[in-house]
Formats: structure tokens, C-alpha cells, sequence
């Protein structure tokens, strides 16, 4: 999209890659010496609407920043490993060429691969960028090809993906631009407002219309401070309210029988198990009273069309899989489906279907020592990988490399205090490759610059619309800086890998994302009218169901056959029963709960939230995002029956603490937690006077299904600061 010709400007179409549902269309202009110089949202785009959510609007200042690593370094001689002072790391560091760091980084994982084996060689990577190429391209063939662990990417979303997987066949749910005519909206675990927020000019639209907006949250987010009625449910209650509302639903015969005879499986044993959960059951779990449930159930049940937005902070507790199971079989009871602004939305990543084997190249695996796929690490469990695994000969051997990108595991993966300990072990040699300086980098042999979603070109779907979007290369990278793709195809050849795979351009790799035909177009399931050119053209297309949503619009799950092994919607999995597993969603209390035994020691539940204007780590050392964020940094939200009971007021400076490590935050005493429940946000540790933060409480514990992050399955103890010692 050229701007005119006598303009000094062009406008480069771009898509924001950072891990958010709404994979907004950016606009980049960029002046006549090459840089960007402004952003602005798609207005063409059905979704983005032309405006950027606030952590992006402010993207130049990351862009830009002084603070940008721009040349590859390398720690310096004897400096140890460790916490280090923002803006001093490279007191740490020394800077060398790329060719310097290639060499020396692929003579030491040759090395390491042939004393302790490939496998003692771990990526650790996750959603710095969700594109395709940058999310997981190069950097797949490059460990395929070296024999390297595989890592389990389960961090965020296995969970509630692999449960509404068991109850639907994949992911998909109604376009974000329905919610505009739906008559009541339930935002479960779903704070649109702060992290889904081009979805709520759509609610907005439906409650000017009438709609009501009713939030399920533990914590009053902003969404919940805007809702028409904010439920306050205990942590990892949801089940149990979901199975509730069942219940209340078949016993006033709201149901809708004809939907469910003719699209689902396993009616019978479901309506047999909700039996048990009667309201005030439900009510004594989740802190509501018997007639609220009451009231959600058939408010829910009458009004058409409800769309249930949920989101995936309902998954990160233990019983997170049944929770996701039990909330999206709601829909199918009620039959809402058939109503365009009805149904639900867990993620639309489903609709997209990527050429993956053609893209990440497993079979080059067999090219590899080890002549096979390597063994797989979860990477929620990194504090045990690092310091733990190969002590059983069984698990095969212990990590002696780690390879970092697209993640910052020094802050956000659980149990920080193992993780920092196997970070620090002299034997660990770690390569980090990122824009900036962080908890991670603090540990690192190698530092290496890379690229933001401005710097190099990727192909994206979404998991809040359905939409392809491709993203060009608006401006050259500074300094040094390198894509993944780059990276690892210069890397591939320093370590001798002569396949062709990894000589591939981008444009190369996302014509096999396509599954490009001789016509240009893609083979790929509701892409085939898509071609590069088209992509190059117009910048976004939507999915072939999704073309013409006025005429033909897309109601998913209101015909069958679904990918599901009986065709139908599944109350009742017969996959889950021959593992040994429940087939059918149940409520047990978290370990970590106040149910559980740990409750004498450590009486309140912990939620470790996420900061509205950060993306997990991302952004939280950008000064202006830091002042977004300055009435969250370093606070403890406090109910004042919690707080009194403990002699804290607020303002006072407390210690939250468990057996797995402690901090020193500020206690807010302000209504946004109910009782029983405290919270705080994620910040990067570095900055925080403990060298650590919220997961230093966070445990590796792993969700029911799917082997997620158990981040909300917390139990703590608080006291005055003055009285911990």
C-alpha cells in the first residue's frame, strides 16, 4: 500500500507478533532515510479497526531504545554468573563479531554434543513472536538436525487447548465480529479489556444494543470493573460453577434437547454426574451464594444469543483441563451455536492449518546422531531439567547447554528459585539470543541480537480472528541485529548441516507454510484462494468460511461430522477413558488450595497475575510502560479481612512466602481479591530488591491435562515485613 508518489513516505503493512489474540494489522510508515517513524492500526482490517492497543501505540519507544543489544557479546573472562544491575550489564560482556560468536558457539555445542550426546542440548524458546517463521522455522530444523532435546511447548495454553480439543476436535469458536449481537456476554477468566482488548469495541456494540456483560474472575480486572455483574469465584473453582450450572439448567429443563440429540455424545452419563453438584454445593466451593448460581444458570440458559468468551487463565490450575471442558460443553447445552453472536471462543487457532512438518522439517531428525526424534522436555519444568534430569539414567542425560529465544525463562518460568540455580551451575554454557538485557541475559555465555516484527518478514494466523496476514519488513535491523530465521540457517552452517532445508528464504519458508501449488495458491484447508501474491497485494484475507460473514456467516459446531472420534460434540470421551483419565469433567481441589493440606502452613491462595501493558516480560523495561504499570509494581493485593487479621494496613511492606523461595512487596488493601486470595504481577526480577519475583512462589506442578503451568495452584503465607525475621 504505496503512499502517493509525491509523498517522502512509504507504508509498509506489518503484523504485530507478540502473543496476543488479536494479531493486529499495523501500518508502518517509514520516512525517506529508512525509519519508522509512526504506527498505526489497519483501519481496513475487520478486527484491528485502525486502532493499536496501548503497549503496542507506544512500539517505537522499543523499536528505538537506547537499550537495544545491537552487537553480538560474549561474557567476559571470570566474570561470574548472576543477578546484574540494570543498565550495568555490559560490565559483564564483551563485544565480538557474528562470525566470532557462530564459531565459537557451534565449536562449543560440538563439543557438548560429543561428550554428553545431542541430547544434553536443550531450545528453550515459547511466544516472543507468534509468526510463523519466527515462532518455530529455522530454529526447528536447525535442533531436529543437531539431535538436541525437543521442548514441550506448554507453557501457556496445552491445557485449555488439549480439553476443548476433547470436547470439540480443534479450536475453533465464533468470530470476534459476532460478539456484536449477542444479548449476554459471560467473560470467563477473560479480562478483554487488558489482553483481548480489540474485542471490546464489539461488546461495547452489543451492550448498546442491550447486552449484558457478566465477568467470572477471582480478581476485579479492568473488564470486571466495567461488567454489569462481576462473579468473584475462589481460585480453581471453576469446574465445580460450571458443573453448577449444568446442573440448574437439566433440572429446570432449559436445555436445548433437540441440539444436543442431534450434535453431541454422551448426554446421558453427563447429566448423570451433574447430579451432584447442586447450588449450594457449588456455592461453599466458589464463595457465591446458592441463588447466584441460580441466577447465572438461567440467565445464561434463556437469553439468545450468549457468547462465552474464555480465556486461559482459567487452565492454570491443576484441575485446569476439566475447567475448560466443563465451561465450553455450556454452548452445547444450550444449543446457543445456532445463534450467530452465540457459541464461545477459547482460541481460533484451529482455522489455520499451516504446513508444519514442511516448515519445522522433523524428519531431519534422522540425520542426526541419534538417527531419531530426540527425547522431550517440558518446558514448565525447567528447574528440574537444569537441575535435576540425568541424575536417572532413565531420563537420559543432564543438560550441559541451553539455547534461549522468543522467551525470558529467567522471569516467567515457574519455580525461579530452581531455575535461577540451574541458570547459575558453571557447566551450563547458554546462548541468549534477544532485543534487550534481562533476567535470562544476566546468565548467559552468548548474547545475540535480534529482530522485532518490523525487521523481517513473517506470515501469521491468530487466535482471536480469522485472518492470514502477512508482514513485510518495514525497516533494515540495527546495529547487528538478526532474525531467527537468519540465525539459525548461520549457525546451521557453522556447524557443517548441508541440507537445502537450510538455505531457505523466508519467502521460501512461508510458500511451504502455504503449501503452495503450482498455481500459486495454497492447498492448506480454507486457504486455498489464497496465494503470496495476494498476501503481498492486500496484506490480510480472511479464511475461506470466513470470506463473506454478512451472507454466509460462520456458525461453527452447528453440523456434523466434527473432528472428534464419535463426530459429534463430546460430553463424554471415550479417548480419555482408555488413558486411565476421567472421562467426563469433575471438580477436585487444587493441591495448592485452601482444600488442600498445605492450607495450616500457608492459608492464602496466590494469583500471580499478568500486567495489563506488559506481554508477560516484554515491554516491562520500557520506562514509558513502566509508568503504565506504576500503581501494580511491587504491590500485594490484599483482602481487609486478610490484611486486619495479620496487623497489615495499607501501604505496609510485607513478606509473601512458601517453601519454594519469598519476596518483599507492598501491601493494597483495596477490594480487588476476595477473601482467602492475595495477588501480584509479574515483573522481570532484576528489577524487583529480591532478584526475583512472583515465581519464586510458583511450582512445577502440571495441569491434568495437557502438562501446563500450574501458575494459580499457589498457597502462601503473608506477614508484616517487620515481624518475618
Amino acid at each position: 500500500m504505496p503512499a502517493p508518489a509525491e509523498s517522502p513516505f512509504r507504508i509498509v503493512h506489518a503484523v504485530c507478533s507478540h502473543d496476543c489474540p488479536d494479531s493486529c494489522a499495523v501500518r508502518v510508515t517509514v520516512d525517506a532515510n529508512g525509519r519508522a517513524v509512526k504506527l498505526q492500526g489497519d483501519p481496513t482490517h475487520p478486527v484491528t479497526q485502525g486502532f493499536l492497543c496501548g503497549k503496542v501505540a507506544k512500539y517505537l519507544d522499543r523499536v528505538y531504545s537506547p537499550d537495544r543489544i545491537l552487537h553480538p557479546l560474549r561474557r567476559k573472562p571470570g566474570v561470574p554468573k548472576g543477578p546484574l544491575p540494570k543498565g550495568r550489564e555490559y560490565e559483564a560482556f564483551e563485544r565480538i563479531s557474528w562470525d566470532q560468536a557462530l564459531d565459537a558457539i557451534a565449536a562449543r555445542l560440538h563439543q557438548i554434543a560429543d561428550i554428553y550426546g545431542p541430547e544434553s542440548i536443550l531450545p528453550y524458546s515459547y511466544a516472543g513472536t507468534i509468526g510463523v517463521l519466527g515462532f518455530g522455522s529455522m530454529d526447528r530444523r536447525f535442533f531436529h538436525r543437531l539431535g538436541a532435546s525437543q521442548l514441550h511447548r506448554t507453557i501457556c495454553s496445552e491445557a485449555g487447548g488439549v480439553a476443548w480439543s476433547h470436547v470439540y476436535g480443534k479450536k475453533l469458536g465464533m468470530p470476534t465480529e459476532d460478539f456484536r449481537f449477542a444479548k449476554l456476554i459471560l467473560a470467563w477468566g477473560a479480562n478483554v479489556h487488558g489482553n483481548n482488548i480489540h474485542l471490546w469495541p464489539f461488546i461495547e456494540q452489543a451492550r448498546r444494543n442491550g447486552a449484558r456483560l457478566i465477568v467470572i474472575d477471582p480478581y476485579k480486572t479492568r473488564t470486571a470493573a466495567l461488567a454489569d455483574w462481576h462473579i468473584a469465584i475462589r481460585p480453581g473453582t471453576d469446574v465445580a460453577l460450571a458443573l453448577g450450572l449444568m446442573h440448574v439448567i437439566l433440572r429446570e429443563g432449559l436445555e436445548d434437547r433437540a441440539y444436543i440429540d442431534s450434535m453431541t455424545h454422551g448426554f446421558a452419563q453427563l447429566a448423570e454426574r451433574v447430579r451432584d453438584y447442586t447450588p449450594e454445593r457449588v456455592a461453599a466451593w466458589t464463595g457465591m451464594t446458592a441463588a447466584e448460581v441460580e441466577q447465572l444458570a438461567r440467565e445464561y440458559a434463556t437469553t439468545h444469543p450468549a457468547a462465552l468468551r474464555l480465556n486461559y487463565g482459567v487452565q492454570r490450575v491443576e484441575n485446569g483441563g476439566a475447567a475448560v471442558r466443563a465451561i465450553c460443553m455450556l454452548p452445547a447445552l444450550t444449543g446457543a451455536w445456532k445463534h450467530r453472536g452465540g457459541g464461545a471462543v477459547l482460541s481460533t487457532s484451529g482455522g489455520f492449518a499451516w504446513d508444519k512438518k514442511a516448515v519445522e522439517r522433523p524428519e531431519l531428525a534422522l540425520a542426526s546422531p541419534l538417527k531419531r526424534l530426540a527425547r522431550t522436555v517440558n518446558m514448565c519444568s525447567l528447574g528440574h531439567a537444569l537441575t535435576e534430569l540425568g541424575s536417572d539414567p532413565d531420563e537420559g542425560p543432564r543438560v550441559h547447554a541451553l539455547f534461549v529465544y522468543n522467551s525470558n525463562p529467567g522471569a516467567v518460568a515457574p519455580n525461579h528459585n530452581a531455575v535461577q540455580r540451574g541458570l547459575e551451575r558453571d557447566d551450563l554454557f547458554t546462548v541468549v539470543h534477544d532485543l534487550f538485557f534481562n533476567d535470562t541475559t544476566d546468565y548467559a555465555d552468548y548474547v545475540l541480537p535480534a529482530t522485532t516484527f518490523l525487521e523481517h518478514t513473517d506470515i501469521q494466523g491468530a487466535y482471536g480472528h480469522y485472518f492470514v496476514q502477512l508482514s513485510t519488513q518495514a525497516i533494515q535491523p540495527p546495529g547487528e541485529a538478526r532474525s531467527n530465521v537468519r540465525l539459525f540457517s548461520d549457525l546451521a552452517a557453522r556447524m557443517g548441516f548441508t541440507e537445502d532445508a537450510f538455505h531457505d528464504t523466508p519467502e521460501q519458508i512461508i510458500q511451504q507454510a502455504l503449501a503452495t501449488d503450482s498455481t500459486g495458491h495454497s492447498t492448506n484447508p480454507a486457504m486455498e484462494h489464497i496465494t503470496f501474491a495476494d498476501l503481498q497485494r492486500e496484506g490480510h484475507i480472511p479464511l475461506a468460511f470466513h470470506k463473506n460473514p454478512e451472507t454466509h456467516p460462520f456458525l461453527p459446531n452447528v453440523s456434523d461430522p466434527l473432528p472428534t472420534p464419535s463426530g459429534k460434540i463430546e460430553f463424554y470421551s471415550e479417548a480419555l477413558a482408555a488413558q486411565g483419565l476421567d472421562p467426563l469433567p469433575a471438580f477436585t481441589p487444587p493441591t495448592e488450595s485452601r482444600w488442600g493440606k498445605g492450607a495450616e502452613r500457608y492459608p492464602l491462595e496466590f494469583l500471580s497475575r499478568k500486567a495489563d501493558n506488559y506481554m508477560n516480560s516484554t515491554f516491562a523495561n520500557l520506562d514509558g510502560h513502566r509508568k503504565m504499570e506504576a500503581r501494580h509494581a511491587h504491590i500485594l493485593e490484599m483482602h481487609a479481612d486478610d490484611a486486619r487479621s495479620r496487623g497489615i494496613s495499607d501501604g505496609d511492606r510485607v513478606r509473601i512466602f512458601n517453601d519454594r523461595g519469598s519476596l518483599h512487596l507492598t501491601a493494597h488493601v483495596n477490594g480487588s481479591v476476595p477473601a482467602g486470595v492475595v495477588a501480584a504481577q509479574l515483573d522481570w526480577a532484576k528489577l524487583s530488591g529480591d532478584s526475583n519475583n512472583v515465581n519464586a512462589l510458583t511450582s512445577e506442578r502440571l495441569t491434568d491435562l495437557g502438562a501446563g503451568a500450574t501458575f494459580y495452584s499457589v498457597l502462601v503465607q503473608v506477614v508484616a515485613a517487620d515481624k518475618s525475621k
